[in-house]
C-alpha cells in the first residue's frame, strides 16, 4: 500500500508538470492526488499495512497483537489518524485562508485601478532607464503583493508603455526574474516564503536580514548584464510617454485604495510580530479594513448606488483565482499524506531528507539542486516536502537551511518560463515562447541564482 501512495504521488506530480501539454489544468491532478493518497493512506492504516506519525513522533498503527486492550488500541489508533488528517487540514487552511485575504485586497485595488497610479511614475524615454524603473518596480512590489500579482501588474502597465511586442516581451522576461527575486525576501512575496513563515520555519526579520542582498544580487546582476544587450539600446517610440497624461483613467480613489491596500498588506507581519497571532488573523484584519473603506469611498464625481456593485469587495472576491486556493489545497494535502506514512521509525518525507543526508553531504548543493528543480516542476511541493523532510526540533526557525530552501525555490524558477507562477502569468498574458525564453534569458536567470547564492552561503558563513 506503500507503493500506490507514492505511485499515485508521482503520477499526480508528472501530470502536473506536463499540464501544457495535456491542455489539463493542473488543479485537477492535485485535487485527485491529495484525496487519493489519503484514500489510500486510510485503506492501507485500517488493515493495519501502514502505520502513521504525527508531529510529536507518536506513531499509530492498526497492526495490534492478539489480546489485552486490543479494541482500546485501535480506538486510540483511529483517534490518532483523524487527528492527524485534521491537523495537517488546519495547517494548510492556514495558507489558504491568507492567502485568500491576500488576493481579495489586491482585486479591491485593482478594481479602483489602484495599480494605473504607477503609470504616471514612468517619464523615460531611455530603454535601458525603463528597464531599470520596472525591475525595480517588479521587484519591491513582489515583497508587498506577491511575485504573481507584480508581474501581471507591470505586464499590464507595459502594454501600455511598449506597443512593439518584440521588444515588450524582453521586458517582461526580465520582469519574471525581478519579480521572483523580490518574493524571496519577503514572508508575504511569495507563497513558498508565506508557507515557511506560516510554517514557523522563518521569522519576518530573519528572511528580510539574511535573504535581502542575495535577492539584490540575484536581480541587480542580470539587469546590469541586460542592460548592455542591443534590445535595451535607445529610445522607445510610445504615445503613452508623448502624452503621460492623455492616457490617464484613474478614478478619484486610486491613489487612496493603492496606498491603503499595499499598507494593510505591510501591516500583517507587523501584526504577527506584536501579538504573536497566525498571519491569517492579521490578514482577516487587514482584509476587513480595505473592504470597510471600499464600501463608503466615492471613485466617481456622480458615484450612486448602482455603480457601487462595480467596485465592491463582492466584486473582488468574484475575480480571485479559486482554482489557484483549490490546487494549493491538493498539493499540500497530498504532501502531508506522505509526511505521514511512517518508513522505518520516521515519516517518509523524513527518510528521503536522511537518504539524501547520505547521498550528498554537503547540505548546500542538496538545496542549491532544488532550485534547479524549482525551474522544471513546481516549487509549492517542493518547498511542502522540503518542510517534511527536515525536522524543526533539528533545524529551528530562521536555520540557514530554511533561508537557502526560501531563496532557491523562490528564485529558482526565474531559469525556464515554466518555473515559476510569476512566469506562467508572464508567459500566458504575451504568449512568450518557451524556447525563445530558454534561449535569450536563461542563461541572464542562471547567473543571477547562482550569484545570489553566493553571496548567502558567504554571509551565513561569516555572520
Amino acid at each position: 500500500m506503500l507503493t500506490a501512495v507514492i505511485a499515485c504521488f508521482i503520477i499526480g506530480y508528472i501530470v502536473i508538470v506536463f499540464e501544457h501539454p495535456l491542455r489539463l489544468d493542473k488543479t485537477v491532478p492535485a485535487l485527485l492526488m491529495g484525496a487519493l493518497c489519503w484514500a489510500l493512506l486510510s485503506l492501507g492504516f485500517n488493515n493495519g499495512s501502514l502505520a502513521i506519525i504525527d508531529g510529536h513522533e507518536h506513531i499509530f498503527s492498526m497492526a495490534t497483537d492478539a489480546g489485552g486492550d486490543h479494541a482500546m488500541d485501535h480506538l486510540v489508533a483511529e483517534e490518532g489518524f483523524t487527528a492527524n488528517l485534521l491537523h495537517h487540514l488546519g495547517k494548510t487552511a492556514e495558507i489558504l485562508i491568507f492567502l485568500i485575504g491576500a488576493m481579495t485586497i489586491v482585486e479591491i485595488v485593482d478594481l479602483h485601478r489602484g495599480f494605473d497610479v504607477l503609470k504616471g511614475w514612468v517619464r523615460t524615454r531611455s530603454r535601458k532607464r525603463l528597464l531599470w524603473i520596472v525591475g525595480g518596480l517588479g521587484f519591491i512590489l513582489s515583497a508587498i503583493i506577491d511575485n504573481l500579482t507584480a508581474t501581471i501588474v507591470l505586464v499590464t502597465l507595459l502594454r501600455k508603455l511598449v506597443p512593439d511586442r518584440d521588444l515588450r516581451i524582453w521586458y517582461v522576461s526580465l520582469i519574471v526574474i525581478a519579480a521572483n527575486a523580490g518574493g524571496a525576501w519577503s514572508p508575504i512575496g511569495d507563497v513558498t516564503t508565506t508557507m515557511l513563515w506560516i510554517g514557523k520555519r522563518v521569522s519576518t526579520a530573519g528572511l528580510m536580514e539574511f535573504l535581502i542582498v542575495p535577492s539584490i544580487v540575484c536581480f541587480a546582476l542580470p539587469f546590469l548584464v541586460a542592460s548592455f544587450l542591443k534590445p535595451f539600446q535607445g529610445e522607445i517610440i510610445s504615445d503613452e510617454l508623448d502624452n503621460p497624461e492623455g492616457g490617464d483613467d484613474r478614478l478619484l480613489s486610486s491613489r487612496t485604495m493603492l496606498f491603503l491596500g499595499l499598507g494593510m498588506i505591510v501591516f500583517v507581519p507587523i501584526f504577527k510580530t506584536l501579538t504573536h497571532l497566525p498571519p491569517y488573523l492579521g490578514m482577516m484584519l487587514s482584509l476587513g479594513v480595505v473592504w470597510l473603506v471600499s464600501e463608503y469611498i466615492h471613485p466617481e464625481e456622480d458615484f450612486d448606488e448602482e455603480r457601487k456593485a462595480a467596485y465592491s469587495a463582492h466584486k473582488a472576491l468574484s475575480r480571485i483565482e479559486m482554482s489557484s486556493i483549490l490546487f494549493f489545497l491538493g498539493i499540500l494535502m497530498a504532501v502531508a499524506a506522505l509526511e505521514t506514512i511512517v518508513v522505518g521509525d520516521v515519516g517518509a518525507l523524513r527518510a528521503v531528507a536522511e537518504s539524501l543526508q547520505s547521498v550528498i553531504p554537503n547540505q548546500d548543493w542538496v538545496i542549491f539542486i532544488l532550485g534547479f528543480l524549482s525551474a522544471i516542476i513546481d516549487n509549492v511541493p517542493l518547498v511542502a516536502a522540503s518542510m517534511g523532510m527536515y525536522d524543526l526540533a533539528e533545524y529551528a526557525i530562521d536555520d540557514k537551511l530554511w533561508h537557502f530552501i526560501a531563496y532557491s525555490a523562490g528564485t529558482g524558477g526565474s531559469m525556464l518560463i515554466i518555473g515559476s507562477a510569476a512566469g506562467v502569468a508572464a508567459m500566458g498574458m504575451e504568449r512568450i515562447d518557451f524556447i525563445w525564453y530558454f534561449k535569450k534569458i536563461s542563461w541572464l536567470a542562471l547567473i543571477g541564482f547562482a550569484a545570489g547564492a553566493a553571496v548567502f552561503v558567504a554571509i551565513e558563513t561569516i555572520f
